[in-house]
């Protein structure tokens, strides 16, 4: 069997495509031991740099966001007051969250 593919040379997508048919092959339980073992042990190492990719990205959109919103000024400046932005209401999808 030819080695498999280092993880950090793989995109996203094929890193998550690779995981589900680890997940699926060991839900389905056709593998020895041994081989579990070794598709176990790939599936953390592609969650783990699946996760921290996701991080990554997330960080990324949140400083994006934070650029595009307006600057406040400083408490006791003088002359008009920025507008404030509009708060968000406690509420998830399916309404409020308490």
């Amino acid at each position: 069997m030819a080695e498999p593919t280092p993880v950090d040379q793989l995109t996203f997508k094929q890193a998550s495509v690779e995981l589900e048919q680890i997940v699926s092959s060991l839900e389905r339980g056709d593998l020895e031991l041994e081989e579990a073992l070794g598709a176990y042990a790939r599936g953390v190492e592609l969650l783990t740099s699946l996760r921290g990719r996701l991080a990554s990205a997330q960080q990324q959109v949140s400083v994006l966001f934070d650029a595009t919103q307006p600057q406040q000024a400083p408490a006791g400046a003088q002359g008009a007051a920025a507008p404030q932005p509009a708060a968000r209401p406690p509420y998830g999808a399916d309404g409020p969250l308490f």
